[in-house]
């Protein structure tokens, strides 16, 4: 077969097939060039979810008359002044936006340069170009897609429906925004809610607030501020307590020199630095912004521009892991505001008793009553309760078999205590859960949570300075082992042996554990050894352990840690408040939960009525 030059038409739509796979990508391009030129106002309207219109009106510079007829030509840029494609200061710089966009649809661009006396209007339809001619206009331009993909039916096959089409161009558009605090966004269409974020400015608090609008008014009062830099590379934004985590990754926000990107090294390095506080399935709410001289980074790595590559990515990780978990650790023992308001919302149904429907004749009334059982077996009775999402207590249980332990509520708490972030102990319920009282509510406490990141962050400090104390046991723990996780176990006896835990050979199949971390004395020494000789069998080598040592050290905590069920003494509740407040990270357990929720008195008296 003869080597033929293609049709340009034709290589326009092979073009357009790898920058503009869904409307919400041309949306993308468009309100990236209006960025680009200068617009402080971005109005985008949608049809169908961009199918049938898409429309991007700005208040940028403009074009002239010459400028708009090479704007739909291929490989035509403004946006390359020197040519230097190692330094690209803008969002878009391919050159093959509009003209691919023309090539697969009915374009339509009216823009007004502030030295032309009038505007210019340009329509590319299906790749045929028309000349420019006078329009009406005012300063800015506006660019009018239609019927996208009509000359490429197959496309039209590939796209969603019209509602999961406007979510993505919904999401495109949140994701500039996010990324250009200083300018405002309107976003109106069909099959989604209309959007109009005013400017906010350039500052730190000006992001904040564009974050909070976006991502939700819980934001702000569980946000950390990051500022951070290293060799020339500025890392800026508002990372979200551990414990405010979301279940998908939708809501992490990253900008490299203005660009929002979805780039696998940062990604990875936001998932390091939150290792150790999130459970598996959760993902952490935040927004940050990379700035870097153009040079060290390339940002001609994707058609789509969602990705990019660093001269020194190692240099970009370690910067980004640093000064996540140095905010983290700034945030000390917080835990998100939402888990007191979760709390009330599951308590509140238990305020708002239905009243049974009154029968024929009888006044109803204004009190919901309850009714006990005529027999008077209160125990098993239940009050009509719903919206719990787990089984509830007897509403009246506790009349019959109280399960409270109030022993560290017979004296007055101390002044000092009181006064402390997590305040003074009063009393262990269902010998689990601490509840102390400080000045303005009370804080509940998961005691077997709470020392479990306790001992988890003293162990991580003990292997970091002078190595793990371990402590003899006076009689070996024999375990016994499938032969081949034992023998797995000695493999890797070295490497556990600086983690504090002495295990030799027992026979087959079994191992003898003759030392263990001290903080972890009195321990259940049996499960630990188990669900470490599970770790290898998962992880596979050495070195995967060697990068895992603190996922050892956590499930040795767990172990190691107050368990439920015990009683504890007034004075030992306390000193576990102290050691809390004191230690970073212990709002959350190894596995990512809160190890505390916190009621203020003014939230407890609206659910009595009193406010």
């Amino acid at each position: 077969m003869a080597v033929r030059r293609l049709d340009p038409v034709l290589i326009d739509r092979i073009a357009a097939g790898e920058v503009i796979e869904r409307p919400a990508a041309a949306v993308k391009e468009l309100v990236e060039n209006a960025l680009d030129a200068g617009a402080t106002t971005i109005e985008v309207v949608i049809e169908a979810g961009g199918r049938r219109l898409i429309r991007v009106s700005d208040d940028g510079t403009g074009m002239t008359r010459e400028d708009l007829s090479l704007a739909v030509e291929r490989h035509a840029t403004s946006k390359l002044p020197t040519g230097d494609l190692f330094a690209i200061a803008t969002l878009g710089f391919r050159g093959e936006a509009l003209p691919s966009i023309g090539a697969v649809a009915r374009l339509s661009i009216t823009t007004r340069h502030p030295d032309e006396p009038h505007g210019w209007e340009i329509v590319v339809d299906g790749g045929v170009k028309h000349e420019p001619r006078p329009a009406a206009a005012v300063r800015g331009t506006r660019v009018e897609v239609t019927d996208l993909f009509a000359a490429t039916p197959a496309r039209l096959k590939f796209l969603k429906t019209d509602r999961a089409e406007a979510q993505a161009v919904a999401e495109a558009v949140k994701r500039l925004a996010m990324a250009h605090p200083d300018v405002r966004f309107v976003l109106a269409g069909d099959n989604l809610s209309p959007l109009d974020l005013p400017a906010e400015g350039d500052d730190q608090e000006a992001l904040l607030r564009r974050i909070t609008r976006l991502i939700g008014p819980d934001f702000a009062p569980n946000a950390l501020p990051v500022s951070a830099s290293r060799e020339g590379i500025d890392l800026e934004g508002f990372i979200g307590l551990p414990t405010y985590h979301r279940g998908t990754a939708a809501q992490i926000h990253t900008t490299v020199n203005g660009r929002p990107v979805r780039d696998k090294l940062i990604l990875g390095a936001i998932r390091a630095a939150y290792m150790d506080f999130l459970p598996r399935d959760r993902h952490p709410a935040l927004a940050l912004a990379i700035s870097c001289d153009p040079r060290v980074v390339d940002v001609n790595v994707h058609p789509a521009k969602t990705e990019v590559r660093f001269r020194d990515g190692g240099l970009v990780r370690g910067l980004v892991v640093g000064a996540l978990k140095e905010a983290l650790t700034r945030a000390g023992h917080r835990v998100t505001t939402t888990g007191g308001l979760r709390t009330l919302e599951a308590a509140r149904p238990a305020f708002a008793l239905p009243s049974a429907a009154p029968t024929p004749g009888a006044l109803a009334s204004p009190t919901p009553r309850l009714r006990a059982p005529a027999d008077g077996a209160w125990r098993d009775w239940q009050a009509p309760l719903s919206g719990l999402d787990e089984p509830r207590q007897s509403t009246l249980d506790g009349i019959a078999v109280p399960s409270a332990d109030a022993r560290a509520g017979v004296d007055e708490p101390d002044a000092d205590a009181l006064a402390q972030p997590l305040g003074a102990a009063r009393a262990q319920v269902h010998e689990n859960y601490i509840i102390a009282q400080t000045q303005d509510g009370i804080v509940i406490v998961d005691q077997h949570a709470a020392h479990e990141r306790l001992v988890y962050e003293r162990l991580k400090r003990e292997r970091a300075a002078t190595g793990i104390t371990r402590q003899m046991l006076l009689i070996p723990e024999i375990v016994e082992l499938d032969p081949v996780e034992a023998d797995r176990l000695l493999a890797h006896a070295e490497t556990l042996e600086a983690l504090g835990l002495v295990i030799e050979g027992f026979g087959s199949g079994a191992v003898a554990v003759r030392e263990v971390p001290a903080a972890l004395a009195g321990g259940a020494i049996k499960p630990l050894v188990r669900d470490v000789a599970d770790a290898l069998a998962e992880w596979g080598d050495a070195r995967a352990l060697e990068e895992r040592l603190d996922h050892v050290l956590a499930t040795m905590a767990c172990h190691g840690s107050v368990r439920s069920g015990r009683r504890l003494r007034p004075e030992e509740m306390n000193a576990l408040l102290r050691e809390m407040e004191a230690t970073p990270h212990s709002g959350q357990c190894n596995h990512g939960r809160p190890t505390y929720v916190e009621l203020k008195l003014a939230d407890i008296e609206r659910l009595f009525g009193r406010r």
